[in-house]
Parts: structure tokens; C-alpha cells; sequence
């Protein structure tokens, strides 16, 4: 489908993809739209494992799966507009599915690739930018909208192959680089917990979708915490490993070729066993043989109960740039007492200078002086406000920032040293900054090493899931905490723990008039005017998990242990989530 250059053009291409993604969902049989039945509901209810073992045994049809998870995707769409396409019908077709007969993988005659599907009748959601043969991966952008792909990812075909029913695919921000999920060709994405808030950026329709039950897996990409985010808005679990640990080849980017800052393919579930089996039984299905950027590292068991040992957990506050709500706050304590009272060892964390890093990153990710956002715009189309403040300060000349950095010195030291860093970059200039983050991961490792820590501990964000539009106020310097081990290149999971609580977790009163308040950079005073702990009543709040680069099956399990403490004193979260 081809659309001109123009302000027009631009509106009917974003109209036309709205309708065709309304046509699929109306041309739907009838019974898609009626309730689940009592035997869907026990489907739905099934870990992945039994999912798997179900269908292999011939208990469950894959299309009896599909058909429960259709209804709940058109549930989740209609509450939270987190879907940009639709492939029920599609995900039956694949030979691993369209194969399956009751009781075919207890034949003795059947090949092995058959008895390899270790994902068989396993629903899976794709986020819009992971390419799928056939479908467009538009990243939000207009002009990419009627191209669909050649080609399926790596990570599809290893799904497909393994009998998982991809069944949609999920909505994104315009140019990815968000705290929301809005863009003209797809609308605006709302958390499930409470429509006027966001699901978070950018894989915000897949946390959506999770959480609402229409997905038992989203494969989401994070370059700043575009899983970890939504999971934290959303309450589910996401774990983003190290790159070469997860196939990411054939995933569209606004940053292709960017290296220096690594985005990676990252699953997210609605619970911690199937996001721990879905890892385990992807990385069994050997990615290194369809992604040819895997490193072919095998699955490592590991039981850290079983080890006898008590762990070491750093808890890192702050980052440098916006501190803790009292809610986000509330939480990560929540963990360390739990923890504390299993006898582990807690301990305040000081790392290397994280805007230090940070600055680092900013200038790594925005090297090109934000050309790439930019030059996907189609006439009449916008980034939204936060990116496009980023190419606002990139555009300015070079002397108005010095002019600028110098006045804000002292007022706002913060703002002072990004006008003086943010402009597009040399080739020398951008070695010198990758340098710069080799030197500074290596900082890390040391004090890692130094204080003996199996694990660092944060918030994922400063804020809970914020009111749509709030962005603005918030600015993308709100995903330190999760862009920072992007940066470091560190396998970080969320966990969720609990729910903001409008008594609990209110500000003080009178707190823009407290010292505390006055310190606060003008980044921090802008992103706290977003915090209504009354209005963000009942909204999810998690945990970052963060080991070192490939520990991805050591956070899983320190995640488990988080997750049995917190039971031990009486704290499960229960996804709340009401359709």
C-alpha cells in the first residue's frame, strides 16, 4: 500500500491501518465475542508447562487455546486499545499446529522436530516493530505503514517452529523513544488498571495485553526499559537479558545500527514460573541456530535455595537525577525487609557515578543529533512531546546551549551539563564516548566485585503508571533507573510487589515549600508534579532485579527468592486487573 508525501497523506495512512485492523476484529465469527465458557476459564488458568503438556497428550487443542485467548485479546483491545494486529486464524496455520492430532507426540513413529515443540498451543503476542512475514512493523510511523515484512524475525520463527500460537501483534509509540504508548497511527494505549493512566513505553500494548490476560507471553524490545516500564506500570514480570542472549535479529528499530547502547528482544508474562520456563525452553531451542548475533550459551540450572548460601543485595536509591516517589519508594522497602528477615544481607549500594553514566548514554543514543527519529516523519506527523524536547535541545545551535549551560550553572546544574553535551556527535567524538562507557562498565564491575553483591535492587522508575499526557512532565530522564543497566549492558528483571495506597503513600503536606523539595533538580520538580498518590490509587508497583551481563537465569531465581520472602510475611501479588 502506497501513500504520498503529504499532510494527507499522512491521515489516511493512519486511518487506513485503524480500519484494517477493525475489519479483521469484526470479521471475526460470533463466538469470539461471547464469554468464556467454563472450560476456556480452566484454559486460561493453565501454566505454560501444562499448556505444553496438554496439547502434546491431546487433552487440549491448540485451537481450543487459541479460541480462549482470542476472547480475552478482544476484551483487552476494547479496554485498552493495546492491539495493532490480528493473526487468530493465522497462528493455527503454522505445520507445528496445523499437525497436531490428539496423542500425536506419544507416536513412537513421529519425527523428532515434532517432538521438539516445546512451546506447542502456547499463545505469544509480538510487539509491532518484531517483524512477522506479511505483517508491517511500523514503529508507529506513517510511512511505514502497507510495507509489510519479507521476512519473519528469528525469534518468530523459532516460536512457530516450536508450536507457540503468535497471535497479534502489539502497539508502540511513535519512534519507540516514549513513556507512553501514543502514536496517530495506532491511539493511545491505557493501562488496564485505570484507563486515564499510561501502560508505560514502549512495548506498553503488550504489558497491556498480558496483564489483561490476552497473551501468556509478549516479546517486547528494550533499549531504555521499554519492557521493564510497561511491567512496573502494568504489574506483570519482564526480564531483559544481556544482548546475544535473547535472538533479536530482524527487529525494526528509529535506531538501526546503533550499537553502542544495545537493544534487546525481552519476553514479559503474567507470572514469574512461565516467564522463567519461557526463557528456559527458548534458550533449549538453541536461538544461535536462527540468530546468528546469539551467543551459544546453554541453559544453566540454578537453585539459589538450594545453595544454601544467604545473598548479598545492593540497593541503589537513587539515580542521580529524580529520587523515589513514596509509593516506588514504599515498594523497594517492602522488599528489603522481607528479605532482611530471611536472613539475606542488605546493603546500602553506592555505584559509580550514575548521571556520570547516564550522560554517557544520552550522548551514545542521541549521537546522530536525533536525524533517524526525525527522518521516518511523514508531513502533518509528530514525535511525542518528550522526543520531541530531546530534538528541540539537539537542534539548537552549539553557542545558544553554551550560553545557556553557563547561566545554569548554578541554579540547575543538571540542565546546565546536558545543554553543554547534547548535539550530534563526530565520528571521533562518538569513539570517544564509547570509550567512555567501556571505561565506565568497567568502573561497575569493579565495585561490583569490591563489595561482593549477587544482586542490585532499584526502582524501576521513580513514578507508578502516570496520567496519559504526563509525559511531558515526567521527559525521558525519568528512565534512568532502567536505562542505566541498558547502558551497562546488564540482565535486569521487574518484579511486581505491590499497589500505590493514597493514605500510605501521599506526600507530606506542604512538601514543595520542604528543603527536600527545594533540592530537587528542575528534572525531578517536574516529573514529581505528575505524582497524585490519590489519583494513582490501586496502580501496580514493582522491583528491578539487576545481575551482571548473561546472568539472566541468576535474576530469575533472585527474583524467585524476592517473590518467596515477601510470601513468607504474608505479601502476594495478585494481578487485579477487572475487565
Amino acid at each position: 500500500m502506497l501513500f504520498s508525501f503529504s499532510a494527507s497523506a499522512h491521515q489516511r495512512a493512519c486511518a487506513w491501518k485503524q480500519q484494517e485492523r477493525q475489519s479483521k476484529i469484526d470479521s471475526l465469527p460470533a463466538i469470539y465475542s461471547a464469554p468464556l465458557s467454563l472450560s476456556e476459564e480452566k484454559i486460561h488458568t493453565l501454566s505454560i508447562s501444562q499448556l505444553v503438556s496438554q496439547c502434546r497428550s491431546g487433552t487440549i487443542a491448540p485451537s481450543a487455546i487459541m479460541l480462549a485467548y482470542a476472547k480475552k485479546t478482544l476484551v483487552a483491545q476494547k479496554a485498552t486499545n493495546c492491539v495493532s494486529d490480528i493473526m487468530f486464524q493465522e497462528a493455527l496455520l503454522i505445520p507445528p499446529v496445523a499437525n497436531w492430532g490428539p496423542g500425536v507426540d506419544l507416536d513412537a513413529g513421529v519425527n523428532e522436530t515434532t517432538r521438539e515443540r516445546s512451546l506447542l498451543g502456547v499463545p505469544v503476542s509480538i510487539k509491532d516493530t518484531v517483524n512477522i512475514k506479511g505483517h508491517d512493523s511500523t514503529i508507529g510511523y506513517s510511512s511505514k505503514v502497507g510495507h509489510p515484512s519479507a521476512t519473519s524475525s528469528a525469534i518468530v520463527r523459532l516460536l512457530q517452529d516450536a508450536g507457540a500460537l503468535v497471535h497479534v501483534k502489539t502497539t508502540v509509540p511513535i519512534g519507540l523513544l516514549a513513556i507512553e504508548t501514543v502514536s496517530d497511527v495506532f491511539g493511545c494505549t491505557t493501562n488496564p488498571y485505570n484507563e486515564g493512566h499510561t501502560a508505560g513505553a514502549s512495548t506498553g500494548g503488550g504489558g497491556a495485553l498480558v496483564a489483561c490476560g490476552g497473551s501468556k507471553i509478549e516479546i517486547g524490545t528494550d533499549l531504555a526499559g521499554s519492557v521493564r516500564i510497561p511491567a512496573h506500570f502494568c504489574g506483570i514480570w519482564s526480564l531483559k537479558g544481556s544482548s546475544g542472549r535473547f535472538p533479536t535479529w530482524g527487529t525494526e528499530s528509529s535506531m538501526m545500527g546503533l550499537e553502542s547502547v544495545p537493544i534487546v528482544t525481552s519476553p514479559m508474562a503474567g507470572n514469574l514460573a512461565d516467564l522463567r520456563e519461557f526463557w528456559k525452553r527458548v534458550i533449549f531451542s538453541e536461538p544461535w541456530q536462527y540468530d546468528h548475533t546469539c551467543v551459544p550459551l546453554p541453559w544453566k540450572n540454578m537453585d539459589l535455595h538450594d545453595e544454601g548460601r544467604k545473598l548479598k543485595w545492593g540497593v541503589m536509591w537513587e539515580d542521580g537525577t529524580i529520587p523515589p516517589s513514596p509509593a516506588c519508594k514504599r515498594a523497594l522497602s517492602m522488599v528489603i525487609s522481607a528479605l532482611k528477615k530471611q536472613g539475606h544481607e542488605v546493603v546500602d549500594f553506592q555505584p559509580p557515578d550514575v548521571f556520570e553514566g547516564l550522560k554517557i548514554g544520552y550522548q551514545l543514543l542521541f549521537s546522530d543529533g536525533g536525524q533517524q527519529l526525525r527522518s521516518a516523519l511523514s508531513p502533518g506527523e509528530c514525535l511525542n512531546k518528550p522526543s520531541m524536547s530531546i530534538l528541540e535541545l539537539l537542534n539548537l545551535p552549539k553557542f545558544i546551549k553554551k550560553i545557556f549551560s553557563y547561566f545554569m550553572r548554578s541554579s540547575d546544574p543538571m540542565s546546565s551539563q546536558l545543554y553543554n553535551i547534547m548535539h550530534a556527535k563526530t565520528v571521533v567524538e562518538d569513539r570517544h564516548n564509547v570509550a567512555a562507557r567501556d571505561a565506565y562498565r568497567a568502573e561497575w564491575h569493579k565495585k561490583w566485585l569490591e563489595e561482593g553483591l549477587d544482586f542490585v535492587l532499584t526502582v524501576p522508575m521513580s513514578l507508578p503508571a502516570i496520567e496519559n499526557g504526563a509525559s511531558e512532565k515526567t521527559t525521558l530522564i525519568s528512565a534512568g533507573y532502567t536505562f542505566l543497566f541498558s547502558l551497562l549492558d546488564y540482565a535486569a528483571g521487574v518484579i511486581p510487589v505491590t499497589f500505590v495506597d493514597k493514605n500510605l503513600d501521599a506526600l507530606p503536606e506542604g512538601f514543595p515549600n520542604s528543603d527536600r523539595y527545594k533540592s530537587f533538580t528542575a528534572v525531578a520538580k517536574g516529573a514529581y508534579s505528575a505524582y497524585d498518590a490519590e489519583k494513582m490509587h490501586g496502580l501496580p508497583l514493582g522491583v528491578q532485579v539487576v545481575g551482571r551481563r548473561l546472568e539472566e537465569e541468576k535474576v530469575l531465581e533472585g527474583m524467585q527468592v524476592i517473590e518467596d520472602a515477601l510470601r513468607q510475611q504474608g505479601s502476594v501479588f495478585v494481578n487485579a486487573v477487572n475487565l
